[in-house]
């Protein structure tokens, strides 16, 4: 049995794996996708083998990506299929996605409390800061990392006050003395600063659990020094060993700069495996993952994530640090955008190996392709190394490799002493140790 605290593990609830041409696939589900009743099955599932919680994205914008060949039809509200889902379930923490650009901060609090409450305290909220999508709020560009790191700031500390300026202990309903609230413990906030001017309280109480626990996802340099600050969690991009290892010691280190115990945030990956009963099947399901992906596709990609154009250089071709962009352009990522260049500067790959990259093809995810054994053995090599605490599981390939998953692969992490057999307490805040 081990001695330090186990994994923490949460499953997206995007349909990973109906990538590429997955959806095609007899028997895939791809019906099934627009129906609540298909996630509440999954959560369920999710649940019943104990996991810590469930994430969902958020988009504000259709990309061309979303469309055409893509089983995607875009993002309903998070917050709302959450809801639903609350009512279906009972342990399993709810890790809504909200974003600080493009919201306003006494909104967001009310309905993340209310979230909360519907789900007895199982809420948690994955703050982000979007890297798309102003143009369906206002005709200004999108703000500069900085500025959205800024108001990202602000937006949290007048969330966090707004939560705060309600104790749930001002509900005390004493019958004999008529007394339903103790005014004295409900204040306004008087929060006046560079992007918001908030006066509160807030119109419900806090749940009796304690606060709800905080995600966060970005890993450049400002999103890792606002990570630190305040997250709990920390949904991090890191497709290899190394890269994990140094995000995590660094959110560690600046975690004790801020004044927080280290041990407080949790590193977690999102890995994106495709399990197969043999690794030949497992690598076939990979290929048809990214079959769509044409080479004019994953150039654009490319260019998108680092502005570096390959298009006049063959396959085998090298690319070296020399070839790459200035670092200050803009890019749609720039945490994928530092993953990609510190590959090419440490490995000088081929232009093949660059357009197979996660950052290019995916989202910059951790990838393990093989057997239950493969990937199990992946997990424990990570976790050792220090490079991660957990992960959010993004099944792929289909929905075998998700049955897998939850049939063989969790019940051995139990077995070796990495996960829970059964859960501890009843809300997200337990889950987390928080």
């Amino acid at each position: 049995m081990i001695t330090h605290r186990p994994l923490c593990i949460g499953l997206s609830l995007s349909a990973t794996w109906m990538k590429g041409d997955g959806w095609r696939r007899p028997g895939s589900g791809v019906e099934k996708m627009d129906s609540i009743d298909y996630y509440i099955e999954l959560a369920k599932t999710a649940e019943k083998a104990k996991l810590d919680f469930l994430f969902k994205a958020d988009y504000l914008y259709v990309s061309p990506q979303m469309l055409g060949d893509s089983a995607n039809f875009g993002s309903p509200d998070p917050t709302m299929i959450f809801a639903a889902i609350a009512r279906e379930t009972e342990r399993i923490g709810l890790v809504t996605t909200v974003s600080t650009t493009f919201n306003p901060p006494y909104v967001v609090a009310r309905q993340l409390q209310s979230l909360h409450w519907l789900s007895n305290g199982r809420a948690g909220w994955n703050i982000v800061t979007s890297i798309e999508g102003a143009e369906n709020f206002s005709d200004s560009p999108m703000p500069s990392p900085q500025e959205r790191y800024a108001k990202a700031m602000e937006f949290t500390d007048v969330v966090r006050k707004l939560w705060e300026s309600f104790p749930q202990e001002a509900i005390v309903m004493d019958r004999e003395s008529g007394i339903f609230s103790d005014k004295d413990k409900i204040s306004p906030i008087h929060h006046s600063g560079e992007f918001f001017s908030v006066q509160g309280p807030l119109t419900l109480p806090a749940h009796k659990s304690g606060s709800i626990p905080l995600f966060q996802a970005g890993a450049s340099d400002t999103g890792r020094n606002f990570a630190s600050s305040v997250a709990d969690a920390i949904f991090a991009a890191m497709p290899d060993l190394e890269s994990g290892v140094e995000l995590r010691n660094d959110l560690r280190r600046r975690a004790r700069e801020h004044g927080r115990n280290p041990n407080a945030i949790r590193v977690l990956p999102g890995l994106y495996f495709f399990l197969g009963e043999t690794r030949e099947e497992a690598g076939e399901l990979h290929k048809a993952a990214h079959a769509n992906l044409s080479m004019e596709r994953r150039l654009a990609s490319l260019k998108s994530v680092l502005g570096l154009d390959l298009s006049g250089f063959t396959s085998e071709h090298r690319v070296t640090a020399e070839m790459l962009p200035d670092p200050d352009q803009p890019v749609r990522s720039r945490t994928h955008a530092e993953l990609l260049r510190r590959y090419i500067t440490n490995r000088q790959p081929t232009v093949e190996e660059v357009l197979a990259r996660p950052e290019v093809v995916g989202s910059a995810h951790w990838v393990s392709v093989g057997t239950v054994e493969d990937v199990l053995n992946d997990i424990i090599e990570r976790f050792e190394a220090g490079a991660i605490d957990g992960f959010i599981a993004l099944p792929g390939g289909s929905e075998k490799s998700m049955e897998l998953f939850f049939e063989k692969l969790m019940p051995q992490l139990v077995e070796k002493g990495l996960f829970r057999s059964e859960y501890a307490g009843s809300t997200l805040r337990a889950h987390l140790g928080i």
